[in-house]
């Protein structure tokens, strides 16, 4: 039984080839500036790319969402889309890839800066992340053990517990 393919660029394509066509567009010294990404700035070559991102889930998915959104433009879906990695995302039928999206170093460094202003504005704002987890992560290791003084259960006065809680 042949069981109906989502519709996803990705589908059935090899990071070999999908990486070709990335380095043949847009070259190493862009994706570096785009996904930094070691494997394109440290003696960048198909190979050891290749092996870098088959090694690393987290760099892959950095890669294959990049070649979606950006060199072949699909729009982007709702927080449960987003939410799966980049090869399981599905599109409706009828949905077809755009050319790329003509990239530079210059060009990146500027999204990368109007991004950061974005950010602070939001954070000075007080709004929350698009797609942000409910609860922030901890600042230090520490930070986890920082409540207020109103929060925290007074100490224990039974001198047989070792804790004083």
């Amino acid at each position: 039984m042949i069981e109906h393919q989502q519709n996803n660029p990705l589908h059935g394509l090899k990071l070999e080839t999908m990486l070709t066509e990335l380095v043949k567009f847009y070259d190493y010294k862009v994706l570096y500036a785009a996904l930094r990404l070691a494997c394109f700035n440290l003696n960048p070559n198909m190979d050891a790319c290749v092996k870098f991102l088959k090694k690393t889930e987290w760099a892959r998915e950095r890669v294959e969402a990049f070649y979606l959104y950006r060199f072949k433009r699909m729009p982007k879906g709702n927080e449960d889309q987003m939410a799966l990695k980049p090869r399981e995302r599905g599109y409706a039928d009828g949905i077809v890839p755009r050319k790329p999206e003509k990239l530079t170093v210059e060009l990146v460094a500027e999204m990368r800066t109007k991004a950061m202003e974005n950010y602070k504005e939001m954070k000075k704002n007080g709004s929350r992340p698009r797609f942000g987890k409910d609860k922030p992560k901890a600042q230090d290791s520490y930070a986890q053990n920082r409540r207020s003084g109103a929060k925290r259960p007074p100490a224990s006065q039974d001198p047989t517990n070792p804790w004083g809680k």
